[in-house]
């Protein structure tokens, strides 16, 4: 496996050249700033693993972003969601297989393995999320940001961890209580040798 690079906004970043990587995305408005800053400050000095301290962050913006914080919801709107699955769909089986994902009000996971011979996680994501922003903003009629510059990421580190974490991607809807099971989720796929 051969190491790609590290990098650091907001939050950490460790890209390899292959393996599968757990994306959380969404839209630019979804969390109020105070939030973010009070978070991070919370933790800042914690003694806490970086890893624990991801989780946590992780944890608190999703349900954030679930439950609680009113701002727009593009993506609740079927053409701006038909967007963003074609866009994903679009790059499977060229840099990416697409093993699941969910299509959320607010947010989008993405579970993915990335290819041999292809661009970097970041071109990756910066390309999904630079082509749905560009076609769901004219779909909208506005123009402005669309999508929050940082995502969140994880790479997958074993088999226990992908059956996890694709556990919590197609029950996402389930939590944030907009159906009763996540079939019944337009906007939630997952690849058929995964189910």
């Amino acid at each position: 496996m051969d190491y790609e690079h590290f990098h650091r906004r907001n939050l950490p970043h460790l890209y390899f050249n292959d393996g599968l990587y757990f994306i959380t995305f969404r839209l630019a408005d979804s969390l109020p700033i105070g939030f973010i800053k009070q978070l991070h400050a919370e933790l800042k000095n914690s003694c806490e693993a970086l890893n624990i301290k991801e989780k946590k962050i992780f944890k608190k913006y999703d349900e954030l972003l679930d439950k609680t914080y009113e701002g727009m919801k593009y993506l609740s709107i079927a053409e701006v969601a038909e967007i963003v699955r074609q866009t994903i769909h679009y790059e499977d089986g060229k840099d990416i297989k697409v093993i699941c994902y969910c299509i959320m009000p607010n947010h989008v996971h993405l579970v993915l393995e990335l290819l041999k011979g292809n661009r970097g996680i970041s071109k990756i994501m910066q390309s999904i999320k630079r082509v749905s922003a560009r076609r769901s903003n004219e779909f909208l009629k506005r123009e402005g940001k669309f999508w929050q510059d940082e995502s969140f990421d994880r790479w997958v580190r074993n088999d226990k961890e992908l059956f996890n974490i694709i556990n919590y991607v197609l029950e996402n809807p389930v939590r944030a209580g907009l159906v009763k099971i996540w079939e019944d989720w337009k906007y939630t796929y997952i690849r058929k040798e995964y189910l």
